[in-house]
């Protein structure tokens, strides 16, 4: 009888006791993560070229990790060919214990948030055209107004894409809009191109978005972008509510509650701005 040890080729010690097992280590996850390896260690994004000069790895190979990669989102190919960090990391990292240093910053706020004003809250990034949750806090709630982390949203639907176009700089925003057009998703949905633009250079200047039913009828949001201290990376959080429950009075709290703690925010992006300077995204 042919044993399970004499079938694969590789040896681990087990953890407890004299127990091993045996394994063929699969080379291509090698690879894979002596890519990564160099990115995170350089910190800064990588071209196809420079990454086979570094590890001496087949060219083929390179191309075939990397674009497996950028399809699962755990890399990210740019307008400049360069591979960066992709939003699939900061789900992991939020996944895994102590998640990200950029989640672990902004968490307690979107707690706060959705304690204080019983708000769900959501931090998000801006991804090939895409918003994507990274984290929320929507527990303490009557009624539970809930996205997934990870589900990714279209660019022009509610406050988060607002929020996080205005950091983009004018001309990018115009081929943004010259290249799409705004989905109608209730009456109150601004599609008109030249609105849009002008609801997004009001953004810039006041730092705050509203979507008041644009999205979704009877949901009101706020949202507010942030300054990561990473040019290829924007960020916001904002907190969504159920048109009741988002009174003048309360929309005037949120709106100074967020004018408030972004420049806290931003001061703390700013002191963890270092290791993680001209990279996308990254995992502790």
């Amino acid at each position: 009888m042919v044993s399970f040890d004499q079938i694969h080729g590789a040896r681990i010690t087990h953890p407890r006791g004299n127990m091993s097992l045996n394994y063929k280590r699969v080379p291509a996850i090698d690879k894979c993560f002596s890519i990564l390896a160099l990115m995170a260690d350089a910190k800064r994004p990588f071209g196809f070229n420079e990454i086979v000069k570094n590890l001496g790895l087949n060219k083929s190979t390179v191309f075939n990790i990397l674009h497996t990669l950028n399809d699962l989102g755990v890399l990210e190919k740019g307008p400049d060919a360069l591979f960066r960090f992709g939003p699939r990391l900061f789900i992991l990292g939020n996944a895994a214990a102590g998640g990200s240093e950029l989640i672990q910053t902004v968490h307690p706020y979107l707690e706060t948030i959705n304690h204080e004003f019983k708000l769900s809250a959501f931090f998000g990034i801006l991804s090939d055209q895409e918003v994507i949750i990274v984290d929320k806090a929507d527990r303490a709630h009557r009624i539970k107004i809930s996205s997934e982390i990870g589900m990714r949203i279209p660019i022009f639907a509610g406050v988060a894409g607002k929020a996080l176009l205005s950091q983009l700089p004018e001309t990018d925003i115009d081929e943004i809009l010259s290249e799409n057009t705004p989905k109608r998703y209730t009456p109150r949905t601004i599609t008109d191109k030249t609105a849009y633009k002008k609801e997004i250079l009001s953004v810039k200047k006041t730092g705050i978005a509203y979507d008041r039913e644009e999205y979704i009828e009877g949901l009101i949001a706020v949202a507010i972008p942030l300054q990561t201290c990473r040019e290829d990376l924007q960020a916001a959080i904002w907190a969504v509510g159920l048109k009741q429950e988002f009174r003048e009075d309360v929309m005037m709290r949120i709106t100074k509650f967020l004018s408030n703690i972004v420049k806290e925010i931003n001061y703390r992006f700013s002191m963890i701005a270092g290791p993680f300077n001209h990279m996308n995204e990254t995992l502790n």
